[in-house]
């Protein structure tokens, strides 16, 4: 007896520590939804700033719509092609059935990565308008696959000749198909427009290689959105979150005799979302220009007000880093203004994908600080117009680091006093520029012996060091003050700053990577007058200000900068870095073989 109590009271324990596991993330996301400052990790009040933000932001709100309509024409037509497919492998040969199974099980098992690409190439070669409906298309490719294979399980359980007794009794074949065969299929069904419900909802990596002309769901603008701080994914997640626990609760408890109603109410739901899908975007404007840039680096205000003024339409959508932004250029999808960093700046002109601005056209040229303009990518600045500076430096806990320690420059990141209590950035680029910075050389260095030393300087760092790599998370990090040290870019050190006044930030005398990310035109752009137009709008001084508030990097446009920096970055160095030091340097364009010789080292570097 006590025997059973006691497995009783394991199993108890089991399925607790289980929910807990499964759940607690969850809930701890929950709560943050509601934190009142920006932190992921600390909260400092209840607010609703979150929801009301997200509630405002037209970008989210139109990823729901994208998401969810997505998601119901994938399911209805992934169900009816995969239904219909199910029941006529019944009625084949084995042959053919066979193939047509091993066949059906390829995009299952292949990586959604590879699946993504091939549909993407597909498109391209076919020269079809990357958007909304080869998104479509795509859910419905590799939505149909997973509901084959649960329906024809139900198929084969069926007795063969129940159709034909059907017809016996008068059914016409499409009466006996819809009459007697689907309402006996109807479990393997429902399995089916669920799992392909899920998977086109959730689905991120094909949606990014297949989507274009500003369409983004969810998936896609979450992802963008953790580029930066930004609570209102916990609010968006909370309240996807709750939707879903409510509905399952109203197929528990809402009785028999009222889920036929609620069947109809969910119709109507559905015939009214077709209908915004079909006639959304019927109300256009004139001229359009298309816009990419790197995810959560402009404020959405700013490109509604642009329309406004200019009675245009932009079509704006966001990529994770320069390298796949690349790919998608490079794949056929077509923009006109581009907003990229130093090198690959450089490497477009060299592919001649760029074509030359009209200064004529940008008044507020003599905002921007000449210390921003003529890098060495484009001397004359020919192609790019700056849209925000900065550079790489140490971040660091006043309260923990002995400022005679910072005197060692880029060697403070391997003083055994400070191991176990320092962030990397995750960045293959910046890593090495620090090793080879420390080492004395130039950080586009092509030698390979100096590379192989810095090489081992980075081995050296993480074996004796116990260094952290981390993206931007270690922003919300190092405001909880998790650890002593981090390198940075500076926009990145001042928003830290305003929020932890214990840090402070230094740029070693070795010098460092000065960056400078600037609008450039596409080779494909028609409409220069409203690009350059763009770019000029992008350099007024209240946008300018709006824009610097949003992102928090350092602006090249003067005025602004020296008015943020005794308003919101007052007292706080890393806004306004030291531009043009002596041996800081601008990435340069690695040819083919210095980028898979850096490459290589790298993997072997976050594998040691």
């Amino acid at each position: 007896m006590r025997d059973n109590k006691k497995r009783r009271l394991a199993y108890i324990i089991y399925i607790v520590c289980l929910f807990i596991f499964f759940y607690l993330p969850i809930v701890v996301m929950m709560v943050f939804s509601f934190n009142s400052s920006k932190s992921l990790t600390s909260m400092s009040g209840v607010s609703l700033r979150w929801y009301s933000r997200l509630i405002s932001d037209g970008s989210i709100m139109r990823a729901v719509y994208v998401s969810l309509t997505i998601a119901l024409f994938a399911t209805f037509a992934s169900t009816v092609l995969g239904t219909i497919t199910a029941i006529g492998l019944s009625k084949s040969r084995k042959i053919i059935r066979d193939v047509v199974l091993n066949i059906n099980n390829i995009p299952i098992l292949n990586p959604d990565i590879v699946t993504a690409i091939s549909l993407m190439i597909l498109f391209s070669s076919a020269m079809i308008t990357k958007g909304y409906m080869t998104m479509l298309v795509s859910h419905i490719a590799f939505c149909t696959p997973f509901v084959i294979t649960s329906v024809y399980p139900k198929v084969r359980q069926l007795d063969p000749s129940i159709a034909d007794a059907a017809m016996d009794l008068g059914a016409t074949p499409f009466e006996a198909l819809i009459k007697v065969i689907i309402p006996m299929l109807r479990d393997g069904i429902y399995a089916g427009i669920l799992l392909a419900f899920t998977m086109s909802f959730d689905d991120f990596v094909i949606s990014y290689f297949v989507t274009g002309n500003g369409v983004e769901n969810i998936s896609i603008t979450v992802y963008n959105m953790t580029k930066r701080t930004n609570p209102t994914i916990n609010a968006l997640s909370t309240i996807v979150i709750l939707v879903i626990a409510l509905l399952i609760i109203m197929s528990r408890v809402i009785p028999n005799h009222f889920k036929n109603a609620m069947k109809r109410i969910l119709l109507v739901g559905l015939v009214v979302i077709v209908g915004f899908a079909t006639f959304a975007g019927l109300k256009g404007r004139g001229r359009t220009l298309r816009v990419f840039n790197s995810g959560e680096y402009m404020d959405p205000q700013l490109i509604e007000n642009f329309e406004e003024k200019y009675d245009c339409k932009i079509v704006y959508e966001t990529f994770d880093s320069n390298e796949s932004m690349y790919t998608k250029l490079m794949s056929g999808s077509e923009y006109d203004i581009l907003i990229i960093s130093d090198y690959m700046i450089e490497r477009l002109i060299k592919e001649k994908e760029l074509q030359p601005v009209n200064w004529d056209n940008i008044t507020h040229k003599d905002d921007i600080d000449p210390a921003n303009m003529g890098y060495v990518f484009d001397p004359t600045n020919k192609y790019s117009v700056p849209y925000f500076v900065g550079t790489v430096g140490i971040l660091y806990d006043k309260n923990k680091v002995d400022p005679e320690d910072l005197n060692d420059g880029w060697e403070l990141l391997r003083n055994p006093k400070y191991k176990g209590d320092i962030y990397m950035y995750d960045s293959e680029r910046d890593s090495f520029m620090v090793a080879l910075k420390a080492l004395g050389y130039s950080m586009n260095t092509t030698d390979k012996q100096e590379i192989q030393e810095a090489y081992q300087w980075l081995i050296d760092q993480k074996e004796n060091m116990d260094i952290v790599y981390a993206g931007d998370d270690v922003m919300d990090n190092m405001i909880a003050g998790n650890k002593a040290i981090a390198v940075v870019y500076s926009g990145d050190g001042a928003y830290i700053m305003a929020e932890n006044e214990d840090l402070g930030f230094i740029e070693p005398e070795e010098g460092t990577n000065e960056w400078c990310d600037c609008m450039v035109m596409t080779k494909d752009c028609t409409d220069t007058d409203l690009a350059e137009a763009f770019m000029d709008y992008m350099l007024e001084y209240d946008v300018v200000y709006d824009n610097s508030i949003f992102v928090g990097y350092t602006t090249p446009v003067a005025q602004v900068r020296e008015d943020m920096k005794q308003e919101e970055f007052k007292g706080i160095n890393a806004y306004i870095p030291n531009f043009g030091a002596k041996n800081n340097e601008v990435f340069r364009y690695q040819d083919t073989e210095t980028r898979a010789f850096y490459s290589d080292l790298w993997t072997k570097i976050k594998a040691y």
